[in-house]
């Protein structure tokens, strides 16, 4: 119990401190816990649309195996009634000849499925019947719904619904379900015409066992209703006609053919109905819901328990990577705090490739820093002072920091190529920035270095901005002054792109004329009026608040210090109409005296 709450009050105390650590195991595992909570709802409505459909089609097939069943059934009764009309009653004069052979031999040929065979004349008298042949006396045949129904209609074959067969005198004391089949016959009598009633009583045991065998099953079961709802078959309809039992028949006699969703007596369930043909008899099965997915509810249970267990390995995973990513970064974030307050920084050199790279680069930058700033104190102060702002701009903690807290963000997002290339760019920032103790560069390394920089600013910034380089071919071999060409983008960034309403784009061409080398970096931002433009490179440079302090009179001084007054900046610039500032320099390629005047 004591283990338990410490491990709470660790977890409430990351939660408060927001540790990156935590940070990331929880975002790891929060996001593969929400897809897998997605992924198995996905799987659950998917099987469980499969398992219905399935249910369905398999429930569809039974129906039409009892719809084609029973419709055998029926034309072979159809079959006697026709055998007996057309080969023997359309034959034969009823006041010369008599039926009653033919229908004894028709009714022993198909006694299984027959209670009995009977004609009639058109005011109810018999004339002829089989296996009996005496009506009760308190029976009027003519009140008959099955005389009735066939009267109407001549020549046409009427069902009726189930009913016990109670009009014919019985010796055994017997009494038959049965359904009967009747049709309107033309009598023939001392050659005149008349009409007749042709009885055919089938048993109904034979459709109770069509039924009883689909019934055996457990999914739901099957019922059959005439065209009125009347039920001629339930596997509890001794229960239904007792009423202790309801049955949702007369809705469903109203149901065309296909598949229902319905609710009944507080249960959902799914409903098939299929018309027999001719008959006007609807086959309906029933299947409730929850027999549905008792199956399915089980194999719900056991993929809880999978999830489960999935979720708690992956913390433990998540956690182990979180600190192998997070203890890395920690550690070079402490050792750079030491850096301006110690002589000799111990910068951290481990982790991941990335990281051992950019504690490398660090390191090395630390070193270079220190002996530059040993050289610039022997040399001349204004030109050393520059070269140091400028190297100082490059290596600003700020700057630093910010950089750092972006790559810490994309790792905790997971995005680990991002953060992978925004090392790479920063690795090759300070290289460039340090060159070895060198000022003066190719042009390729000047680009390159600017091309870095503003890789890392795209990240910081959002893509607010796209940058376009345009460089002659062969320019890269000429010789330049370092760190000139970002202290321009800086300002096209911060004065031309932060304040604009559309996506900024900053261009940097690199071209030559005659003898003469030209950088330009042009922006699409507000411009400025001519005034501003004209005191530009006459201000101080401590006068701006934001970039990185070098600012453009800066510039123009290193480059006049290093190679004469007839080079520098020129700036143009347009309100409304972007800012172009121009860097001129000679076109050199050897090693130039100044350059080797600096190494000595």
């Amino acid at each position: 119990m004591k283990y338990i709450k410490n491990k709470w009050n660790q977890l409430v105390c990351h939660i408060k401190r927001r540790d990156l650590q935590f940070v990331i195991s929880a975002s790891f595992t929060l996001v593969a816990l929400i897809g897998m909570v997605f992924i198995g709802v996905f799987l659950y409505q998917s099987y469980g649309r499969a398992a219905k459909e399935m249910m369905l089609n398999d429930t569809r097939q039974l129906v039409n195996q009892v719809e084609i069943n029973l419709n055998n059934y029926l034309r072979s009764m159809m079959r006697i009634s026709d055998a007996m009309y057309y080969n023997v009653i359309k034959k034969v004069d009823m006041s010369k000849d008599d039926i009653s052979h033919e229908l004894n031999l028709l009714y022993e040929v198909n006694k299984d499925s027959l209670v009995s065979i009977a004609c009639f004349s058109g005011n109810g008298e018999l004339l002829g019947a089989a296996p009996v042949g005496n009506v009760k006396n308190n029976v009027d045949i003519t009140q008959q719904s099955w005389f009735t129904s066939a009267q109407n209609k001549m020549e046409n074959l009427h069902f009726s619904e189930l009913h016990v067969q109670n009009i014919f005198e019985n010796s055994n004391g017997r009494y038959y379900w049965v359904v009967s089949l009747s049709r309107g016959v033309e009598l023939t009598t001392e050659g005149k015409i008349s009409g007749g009633i042709l009885l055919v009583d089938m048993n109904f045991s034979g459709i109770r066992q069509l039924f009883t065998e689909i019934n055996s099953q457990d999914m739901g079961y099957v019922y059959l209703i005439n065209s009125a709802g009347e039920i001629i078959y339930h596997p509890k309809q001794n229960l239904i006609f007792s009423n202790m039992l309801k049955e949702n028949n007369m809705v469903a006699s109203h149901y065309e053919d296909g598949v229902y969703e319905e609710r009944f007596q507080g249960e959902d369930r799914t409903v098939v109905v299929k018309t027999v043909g001719y008959t006007g008899w609807k086959i309906v099965s029933v299947t409730p819901a929850d027999r549905l997915f008792q199956d399915f509810n089980r194999t719900e249970i056991m993929a809880v328990i999978m999830i489960i267990l999935a979720v708690c390995l992956m913390i433990f995973a998540n956690q182990f990577v979180a600190v192998r990513i997070v203890k890395p970064l920690k550690k070079l974030e402490n050792s750079l705090k030491s850096i301006g307050v110690d002589q000799k920084p111990e910068i951290y050199i481990g982790g991941s490739s990335e990281i051992q790279h950019l504690g490398n680069t660090i390191r090395s930058m630390v070193e270079q820093l220190r002996k530059l700033t040993d050289d610039i104190v022997k040399e001349q102060e204004e030109k050393r002072k520059s070269e140091l702002d400028a190297l100082q701009s490059q290596i600003n903690p700020h700057f630093l920091y910010n950089t750092l807290d972006s790559i810490m963000w994309m790792i905790e997002s997971e995005r680990y190529q991002d953060a992978v290339f925004m090392v790479h760019a920063l690795g090759k920032l300070f290289r460039i920035s340090l060159s070895r103790g060198r000022n003066i560069i190719t042009v390729g390394e000047e680009l390159q270095h600017a091309g870095s920089y503003l890789d890392i600013q795209k990240y910081r910034y959002k893509n607010k901005f796209t940058s376009f380089f345009e460089v002659e071919e062969g320019i890269e071999k000429y010789r330049t002054i370092k760190l000139i060409i970002q202290p321009l983008i800086e300002n096209a960034i911060y004065y031309g792109m932060e304040y604009m309403d559309g996506e900024g784009e900053i261009y940097i061409r690199a071209y030559t004329k005659d003898q003469e080398l030209f950088i330009e970096v042009a922006d699409n931002g507000p411009g400025m009026p001519e005034e501003q433009v004209a005191g530009l490179l006459t201000e101080e440079s401590g006068t701006r608040s934001r970039g990185s302090g070098i600012g453009l009179k800066n510039v123009h001084q290193r480059i006049q210090l290093y190679f004469g007054s007839e080079y520098g900046l020129e700036v143009e610039s347009e309100p409304d109409e972007g800012t172009t500032v121009r860097i001129h320099l000679p076109k050199t390629e050897e090693t130039s005296s100044v350059e080797k005047g600096d190494r000595q």
